[in-house]
């Protein structure tokens, strides 16, 4: 194809990775709009903190039930039905949310309730979006996938920063004004992929290897503990951060809020936003060990520094630090595991959620154990940057590293 044509599919397409980085904003309301209440929760509702961390495991366990087993359905009806699925799924569960705690047969039910359906879009969201930027025409996939995997933490930061003002003028008890207004984002999204062109990705020998031929190659199973290491390392922190601030450090909500979600966030973002703009320049296996070592010592700071400004500091540390770790790993697998595909995708987006419902579910857990102390809940999940950091030594050793 030459070079005049791939630029005019690049603008025929414009639009289309528009709508998936909207998709990907979608998902940052799905995994950090509800933990933004989880105090609220607490004192509304009367939710103890064991409970509250059941949110954040049926969501991400939603999710990775749909990364197993949606491949089938959507080679079936298509991307592009499959995204305006998941778009209505994620903006029912946003309205659920504001209804169903006030009447169903408890309020942690409806909760648990609306977080099953919105969950049921993210984790097509996260099967989908990649794979149709994938589709889509671009001189430069790396750097694509990466400025891809950074809408999801502007998303992020979006969310936290628009909610914390929302808050701050309207009072915390509006939170269900708030959830209906979230809904806009993905009904717009979903407008948008009833217009735009969609293409299947194509595998890079031709064909697909089948879940077999994957399953067959060491260095798929070494990059989906990777993803599930990078899911978790990432989640641990982002989901307990504001609770964590708001109880742990003692600062007020809208103070916790902006320095430890938004914080985290932002920093995620512009790691992310680098490596999509000088990507080429830079050495992935360098910049994700760098970014290993920065991870341990942000949750370091986070677990044993007394000061609350320190340790907020050190969650914004962590944001930056984790941020190459999920879109570093798919560009690992794109270059490094034969047969990609819709299934290559949905299997390493699978080991993400595991990851992000283990990292967070971990870290409450442990903390719940140890009188709702979430310091020692994230010094349990320091094991995950851990192995993050065996699995990039293995991998130098046994794959020649994209750059």
């Amino acid at each position: 194809m030459s070079e005049v044509n791939i630029v005019m599919m690049e603008n025929k397409y414009a639009l289309t990775i528009k709508a998936a980085y909207l998709g990907y904003v979608v998902q940052a309301i799905v995994n950090n709009f509800v933990p933004l209440l989880f105090i609220r929760f607490q004192s509304e509702f009367g939710i103890p903190l064991g409970k509250i961390t059941l949110l954040i495991t049926f969501n991400f366990g939603i999710q990775l039930l749909i990364d197993t087993f949606s491949t089938p359905f959507i080679e079936k009806i298509g991307y592009k039905a499959s995204m305006i699925i998941s778009n209505a799924a994620a903006a029912a569960g946003f309205f659920l949310l504001t209804v169903l705690p006030g009447r169903a047969l408890s309020p942690f039910a409806g909760i648990l309730v609306s977080v099953c359906v919105y969950a049921v879009g993210g984790g097509l969201q996260e099967v989908l979006v990649s794979p149709i930027v994938e589709g889509c025409p671009s001189k430069n996939k790396q750097t694509q996938m990466s400025l891809l995997h950074s809408a999801y933490c502007w998303g992020h930061m979006a969310v936290v920063l628009l909610s914390t003002l929302f808050f701050a003028f309207f009072n915390i008890s509006s939170w269900r004004i708030l959830a209906l207004l979230w809904c806009i984002v993905p009904l717009t999204d979903l407008i948008l992929f009833i217009k735009v062109p969609v293409n299947k990705p194509e595998p890079d020998s031709g064909k697909s290897e089948g879940l077999r031929g994957l399953l067959s190659q060491g260095i798929f199973w070494l990059i989906f503990l990777m993803m599930l290491c990078a899911g978790a390392s990432e989640q641990a922190i982002s989901q307990w951060t504001s609770a964590f601030a708001e109880k742990g450090l003692g600062v007020s909500k809208t103070l916790g809020d902006i320095f430890g979600p938004m914080m985290f966030a932002l920093c995620m973002g512009i790691s992310r936003t680098i490596y999509g703009f000088k990507g080429e320049k830079i050495k992935l296996h360098t910049f994700m060990s760098f970014s290993t070592a920065l991870c341990l010592v942000s949750y370091a700071v986070i677990v044993f520094v007394p000061n609350p400004v320190i340790a907020l500091l050190g969650c914004g540390i962590a944001g930056f630090s984790v941020g190459i770790f999920w879109p570093g790993t798919f560009s690992t697998a794109s270059q490094s595991i034969k047969g990609r595909g819709t299934l290559m995708f949905a299997l390493l987006a699978l080991a993400g959620d595991i990851g992000c419902a283990a990292g967070p579910t971990l870290a409450g857990s442990v903390a719940g154990a140890f009188g709702d102390n979430m310091r020692i809940g994230i010094l349990a999940a320091l094991v995950f940057p851990l192995i993050m950091g065996a699995g990039l030594i293995v991998l130098k050793n046994k794959i020649k590293i994209p750059k």
